[in-house]
């Protein structure tokens, strides 16, 4: 990567307690092809030699993934391993996997409203909450991409096999996808915006036109991604060094009141907020 080349993305927004996670996979982000970058966050690869089985946790981000995995002795071929390809539509809830033994995968986070126009035929509700095979989205493809991306060991050769994938799929030009994209880019990195009726007056979209782009494009309505975001900023806090002013973070993050950031929380993880940042501030 040259030095003017963008980077991916370094936080670990979504990932319960990340530490415990990067102390046993080895995990890094990559950028795609120039002509793919205005669709995707970002490629994400993890490959795992444990001694026992782990369980990692997830709070997903509101985007939609394609993912390569495979688990098998390191040096196997793909084929003489267990390796399937999927599309993981957005996550409603924790998302839990196991990994055992020794394992690889390879993904690619679309932005949210940036998978559409690789797979135009149907909404993006159409794939939430669910994980189906590569083949139900992208059907009548070529030969299966498997090998090309499960088998290298270099970083470089896994990240060419996934941009060819996708640029031979699209993406086909979409200018609702970029009115998604922009719309929830600015969820994300503007805390003002904590209603749908807010986010409506800014895109200029009636309340009804705002759901429609959002349920076709992102999967997921507004008022979810405005929720998904704060409570990952949640989380992200609690993660942090010394013991955070509940109260005044549930102000800030537009929560109604303390209690309410508590209940959120707990429901989504399992555990009260305080619980949580103590079993993560452990060494």
């Amino acid at each position: 990567m040259s030095a003017s080349a963008p980077r991916p993305r370094r936080d670990t927004r979504g990932i319960v307690d990340p530490a415990e996670l990067l102390s046993r996979v080895r995990f890094r982000r990559h950028v795609p092809a120039p002509e793919l970058r205005p669709y995707l966050e970002h490629y994400w690869l993890m490959d795992w030699e444990l001694p026992e089985p782990y369980a990692s946790h997830l709070v997903p981000h509101p985007s939609v993934n394609v993912v390569f995995q495979r688990y098998g002795r390191l040096g196997a071929p793909a084929e003489d391993a267990r390796a399937w390809a999927e599309v993981s539509g957005v996550g409603l809830g924790l998302f839990t996997q196991k990994l055992t033994e020794t394992g690889r995968v390879c993904g690619v986070q679309f932005r949210p409203g940036g998978f559409r126009p690789f797979a135009p035929a149907w909404p993006v509700s159409e794939w939430t909450g669910r994980r189906v095979p590569l083949g139900d989205a992208f059907p009548g493809g070529s030969a299966s991409p498997l090998a090309a991306v499960l088998s290298p060991e270099d970083d470089h050769a896994r990240v060419a096999a996934l941009d060819a994938f996708l640029l031979a799929r699209g993406p086909a030009p979409d200018p609702a996808a970029e009115q998604a994209m922009e719309l929830v880019d600015l969820v994300r990195s503007d805390r003002t915006v904590r209603t749908v009726a807010r986010l409506a007056a800014a895109s200029g979209l009636s309340a009804r036109s705002l759901q429609r782009l959002f349920a076709g494009h992102v999967g997921v309505g507004p008022k979810w991604v405005i929720l998904r975001y704060r409570f990952h900023e949640a989380l992200e806090r609690a993660e942090a060094a010394g013991v955070p002013d509940w109260a005044g973070l549930a102000a800030e993050l537009g929560y109604s009141d303390q209690a309410h950031l508590v209940r959120d929380f707990t429901a989504t993880i399992g555990v009260p907020p305080t619980a949580y940042a103590r079993a993560v501030s452990v060494p």
